[in-house]
């Protein structure tokens, strides 16, 4: 017994140790985030502040908290001047539940492509043991190209200039660049012709057609060589999804390549030719029901080996699936007569992440009629209550089975229904003969004298009883007697 006691003992005292001694980062959350709602977006060459707010959402104050962007290790990836030594910035103390604002003096590059930039900062604070990394997104909008004076003669010998996919495609496409080499911030000396080879993203399908937060799907980019004279090969292609999440412990990216590469290769697309590449995907499970934009970077040669570089975004809308459930109903009658109401109650409970628009429910069955019940928006995680009267119109000569229809929409204004049954018999209302006849029974019931009989049949009851019970003490004594006689003629045998 002591030495389960000592063993509890030291395990307590582990278990208390390890507590102590625990990061405060695993007992909560710490995020950055670009200040406000929209995506910061920057000019080429343009000088605007860039705001982070760092939020503490853990239940103790944390300190030393040092946050500093990944200039180094992702300088092509930096969209803005390098000018200062070292953008690394320190907060002493956080308390718990608050937010700081950091401000970063940032000057975008003049060679900046027009696209959504990841830029990724390293988060530590004291009790942490290893830095977390935080994504922020930042729009970009390039320089306009300055296109040199033509011959007329020669406009027949150069490509056209392509149009970027009409309508409301998803897909955005950047100017490609090339590359010559250097030493630029940006990876290289970019410059840009009317005579490069230009890939663009005409368009997009996903498999299946409706991508379902938590499910996977194949994503299938169609592509296309508006140069009519210049060959591309060597096709790299790299898929990158915004970071979503509340909190560094659960923000990751939107889609995750099913195979852990985010890389397709593609051998090359020929003079004004087209192809597809595809990519399997699988989409975070709690993805708010939403368009989500993937970037698409390009790495391509053409002929002569120079080495071109363009973005795109595609944009894939994703659904979540609807989840709610019935209660069960609370009549104030199993039956109704006809002209009579009867209340019908049960309560909706939306299980799902996505709002229920403009909820409406009606009764129908045989005999019977209701008004439309109009329910309301229904918020994700909440329950409704629909409460309705149903009128009793004729007699019902079936099952009685009433049907509940539900219907709702989603965001999109698009109408979907619901069922569910119930049992509710109409019957017949009672005439003036019905009700004379229930008076007269109970006033035969009221004229025959029932309390005396019922006292007459207990009394005889317990005559009965009492007549059984001697009987049987008379017959128990004289099998004891009987017994006992047995006995004593037995023992004087024994003594002959």
């Amino acid at each position: 017994m002591r030495k389960i006691k000592k063993i509890m003992m030291v395990a307590m005292s582990m278990i208390l140790v390890a507590g102590m001694v625990m990061p405060l980062h695993a007992a909560g959350k710490v995020t950055v985030k670009a200040s406000g709602t929209a995506t910061p977006a920057y000019q080429y060459g343009q000088e605007k502040e860039l705001k982070l707010t760092i939020t503490n959402g853990t239940d103790t104050a944390i300190e030393n908290v040092v946050v500093t962007p990944q200039v180094k290790a992702n300088i092509e990836k930096w969209p803005f001047e390098i000018e200062n030594v070292s953008y690394e910035q320190k907060v002493d103390k956080i308390e718990a539940g608050k937010s700081y604002e950091l401000t970063y003096d940032v000057k975008a590059r003049e060679d900046v492509a027009s696209k959504y930039y990841n830029v990724k900062f390293d988060v530590s604070y004291d009790g942490l043991e290893n830095a977390f990394e935080q994504s922020v997104f930042v729009k970009m909008t390039a320089k306009p190209e300055e296109r040199p004076q033509e011959n007329p003669e020669e406009n027949t010998q150069k490509d056209p200039q392509p149009q970027q996919p009409s309508g409301d495609t998803g897909v955005y496409n950047s100017e490609p660049m090339m590359y010559t080499g250097g030493d630029s911030a940006g990876g290289g000396s970019a410059t840009t012709s009317t005579s490069v080879p230009r890939v663009i993203v005409t368009g997009f399908s996903t498999d299946p057609a409706e991508v379902k937060a938590g499910s996977n799907f194949k994503l299938i980019v169609h592509l296309k060589n508006t140069s009519k004279t210049t060959a591309v090969k060597n096709m790299l292609f790299d898929f990158n999804a915004p970071t979503e999440g509340q909190d560094a412990n659960t923000a990751s990216p939107a889609f995750l390549p099913a195979s852990g590469s985010s890389t397709v290769y593609l051998d090359g697309i020929g003079a004004n030719g087209t192809k597809d590449i595809s990519i399997d995907m699988n989409a975070k499970s709690d993805l708010v029901q939403k368009p989500y934009s993937i970037e698409m970077s390009m790495k391509y040669e053409d002929g002569d080996g120079t080495q071109f570089e363009s973005t795109s975004s595609i944009s894939v809308p994703v659904k979540q699936d609807v989840r709610f459930e019935f209660s069960e109903f609370e009549l104030s009658g199993e039956t109704v007569e006809v002209g009579s109401e009867v209340n019908v109650m049960c309560n909706l409970y939306n299980m799902g992440r996505i709002k229920l628009y403009n909820v409406k429910a009606k009764f129908e069955g045989e005999g019977i009629k209701s008004k439309e019940i109009f329910v309301g928006n229904v918020e994700s995680g909440a329950t409704a209550s629909i409460d309705g009267m149903i009128t009793g119109e004729s007699e019902t000569t079936g099952d009685g089975k009433v049907k509940m229809v539900v219907t709702y929409e989603d965001e999109s204004g698009a109408v979907f229904t619901a069922e569910k049954e119930l049992t509710l018999l109409v019957t017949a209302p009672m005439t003036d003969d019905m009700m004379m006849n229930e008076s007269e029974m109970v006033e035969q019931e009221k004229a025959f004298p029932i309390i005396p009989v019922i006292v007459g049949v207990i009394i005889i009851g317990v005559i009965v009883v009492v007549v059984i019970v001697k009987k049987k003490k008379e017959k128990k004594r004289r099998a004891e007697e009987e017994e006992i006689l047995e006995d004593e003629l037995n023992r004087l045998t024994e003594n002959e």
